[in-house]
């Protein structure tokens, strides 16, 4: 373990520089630069309210906040695990040249796109404020489902990155997969809106836990460890559940990623 510490540490500076230069990258070329981080979900929300709001959003005040949330954190999800599962291959002329732990690139594309992420979660702060959603000392629980999905992301990207070097139709295969995990992560419906059957199937979905969780202290000035969300699913239980299985996918990804990573060199 110490041997990964210690290589970890020695290349912190490259990670860093791979992370600014994602950055820089993705808004190449842009005249809104990281603007556009804080307009899209906006834009995007807009768009979602308006085309179903008076569908399943009736009555409720706070519909944007739910669906601006839930969105958030689904794109973040998306925009992680799909530049990680490129990296290696993005990256394949430095790795055949100089030796650099090849973790680094996974990791640099989760990093960045989880800090533009961040900074896109001003808006939804804006937001609030602007709907004035009632916000308690439990808002500070947020932080739980955030760490989650990072480690969710992390372990995810790893995963991704080492099976598509072999199996490079992943990259078409996971849209589609990301397209179901979008329809059940529950961002622009609610459960109690839904029948028994797609409610139980929900909830096994780790990244509705993850959402289901952000929104429960967010808009319902409910806690993590004792509440419930719309639909009367237990927030504590949903909690230990996503936390489970995020950190089980970052064991798997870490162990297969390293597994396999000898072997990138022959097939990019």
């Amino acid at each position: 373990m110490k041997k990964y510490v210690d290589s970890f540490l020695r290349y912190r500076y490259l990670l860093k520089e791979l992370v600014v230069k994602g950055i820089r990258l993705k808004y190449r070329r842009s005249y809104l630069g990281l603007v556009w981080t804080l307009l899209e979900p906006l834009l995007t929300t807009l768009v979602l309210t308006l085309v179903f709001g008076t569908l399943l959003g009736r009555g409720d005040a706070l519909y944007p906040i739910y669906i601006l949330s839930g969105r958030l954190i689904y794109s973040c999800f998306s925009s992680c695990t799909k530049i990680s599962m490129r990296s290696i291959r993005a990256n394949q002329a430095m790795i055949k040249k100089v030796y650099v732990p090849k973790y680094l690139y996974p990791l640099s594309s989760t990093l960045y796109n989880y800090i533009l992420f961040l900074l896109s979660l001003i808006i939804l702060a804006i937001m609030s404020l602007v709907f004035r959603v009632p916000i308690t000392w439990h808002i500070i629980e947020a932080l739980i489902p955030l760490v989650i999905l990072f480690i969710f992301s992390i372990g995810m990207g790893l995963i991704l990155a080492t099976v598509c070097v072999f199996f490079r139709d992943l990259e078409y295969l996971w849209d589609v997969v990301l397209m179901l995990i979008m329809y059940c992560s529950a961002i622009f419906y609610k459960l109690n809106a839904i029948g028994d059957v797609a409610k139980s199937v929900l909830k096994w979905n780790p990244l509705y836990c993850i959402i289901s969780n952000f929104r429960t202290v967010l808009m319902e000035k409910g806690s993590l460890f004792y509440g419930t969300d719309t639909a009367g699913l237990s927030s504590p239980l949903m909690l230990i559940y996503a936390a489970v299985f995020s950190v089980a996918t970052l064991v798997i990804g870490i162990l297969v990623f390293k597994r396999h990573q000898d072997k990138f060199i022959l097939h990019i």
